[in-house]
């Protein structure tokens, strides 16, 4: 399995550094600090490719591999986990669903806007009562005429306040379990799709999450995802969903732990004190010797989950194992970031306080480290509990 990036792979990459750093970077601390969803950079962003880079050409997309794509949401996280939070809910849920599951008419017309940026994508699976256990969601979709009546709620939804499409999964048969949940999909300001609250969030504040109220929500047949062959198939279609995201927010917490490595070695190199570089001190250099090294095999666990899904392999366990050791490793690189940094480490002067807060969340979302850990004891055919 080869891992040497491409040419092409390596132009996305410095492509998409440059873009972090001239457009993002600059906004950053501003839109963690006001919850602020930097709508203009859209437009930018869509002229990059990044509003739908796994997408075809023929489709509106930029047509990339996956690895690809995960090097522009690392590079994106290196300055803002946030906008990569973002940007991943846009592609990875938002449009992969419905461009995997749908069919060839609901293609047609909902992935070219998104693939655009002309419209934004959200996913709308996760519960107040129905976390990790996305197969014992209570929303329910019941037969109606010509089209089904929606009633529920869903909360933590990435993109919710912003989204024009939702993917919305529901149960059409509550007593089948997993295999009676269905994949929707609803258009923002359509009576009975309501916006509860944004949540107030501890880190990726800039990336809008939401409550979503369903009240008689009545939508035709032709939105269930993948026509009358999709009802009760939405539950594979959000685990297939669900692995591919995991490399994405796993590639998120690679991003921030880059950043949060960068920033380090930049501070050490300036910091004095003793008269001499604080980045002379051992005890300084081991701690960056160990961040570079489990940095970069999180990188490698990512390619080999991305290698694997682009040639058309089973990568379930791969992007579990990817996920699980990028996001741990995010959260102990920021930690040991702040404390290269000192006190100033633990103020908003320096971004590493906010890349610290930021990639708690990769230990959470897309299924937490301990979803990840029974999903891979699983794959080893251990025996379930």
């Amino acid at each position: 399995m080869d891992f040497q990036p491409t040419p092409e792979q390596e132009l996305i990459r410095q492509t998409m550094r440059e873009f972090a750093e001239t457009e993002v970077a600059p906004i950053a601390a501003r839109m963690d600090e006001e919850d602020w969803w930097p709508e203009e950079l859209v437009p930018k962003m869509a002229a990059l490719g990044m509003m739908g880079m796994t997408v075809a050409e023929e489709h509106g997309g930029a047509g990339v591999d996956t690895v690809s794509y995960n090097i522009a949401i690392e590079e994106v996280a290196r300055v803002s986990g946030s906008l990569s939070l973002s940007l991943a809910a846009h592609n990875g849920l938002g449009i992969s669903h419905i461009y995997g599951q749908g069919t060839p008419e609901q293609v047609a017309k909902y992935v070219p806007p998104m693939a655009r940026g002309e419209a934004i994508g959200a996913w709308a699976l996760t519960e107040p009562g129905a976390g990790s256990d996305a197969a014992g969601l209570q929303t329910t979709a019941v037969r109606d005429g010509d089209g089904w009546t929606l009633n529920g709620q869903k909360q933590f939804i990435t993109n919710g306040h912003i989204a024009d499409t939702f993917t919305i999964m529901a149960k059409t048969d509550p007593e089948k379990g997993a295999h009676g949940i269905t994949a929707f999909i609803g258009e923002r300001g359509e009576k009975g799709l309501g916006l509860g609250n944004k949540e107030d969030k501890l880190g990726m504040r800039g990336s809008i999450t939401s409550q979503l109220y369903f009240e008689d929500l009545w939508l035709p047949d032709d939105r269930v995802i993948g026509g009358e062959a999709g009802i009760g198939k939405g539950f594979v279609g959000t685990m297939k969903t669900l692995d591919a995201g995991r490399i994405a927010i796993g590639s998120l917490a690679l991003g921030l732990a880059q950043g949060a490595y960068d920033a380090s070695v930049e501070y050490a190199k300036e910091r004095k004190q003793f008269g001499q570089p604080i980045a002379a001190n051992q005890a300084i250099q081991w701690k960056l010797a160990d961040m570079a090294t489990q940095i970069d095999a999180a990188r490698l666990l990512l390619q080999r989950a991305a290698v694997l899904k682009d040639a058309g392999k089973p990568f379930t366990q791969e992007a579990s194992m990817g996920k699980l050791y990028a996001s741990e490793v995010g959260m102990w690189a920021t930690t040991q970031a702040i404390q290269i940094h000192g006190g100033n480490g633990y103020t908003k002067d320096y971004p590493v306080e906010r890349m610290f807060r930021d990639v708690k969340l990769c230990e959470i979302g897309e299924g937490s480290s301990e979803v990840q850990r029974m999903v891979i004891a699983k794959t080893l055919g251990l025996p379930r509990a």
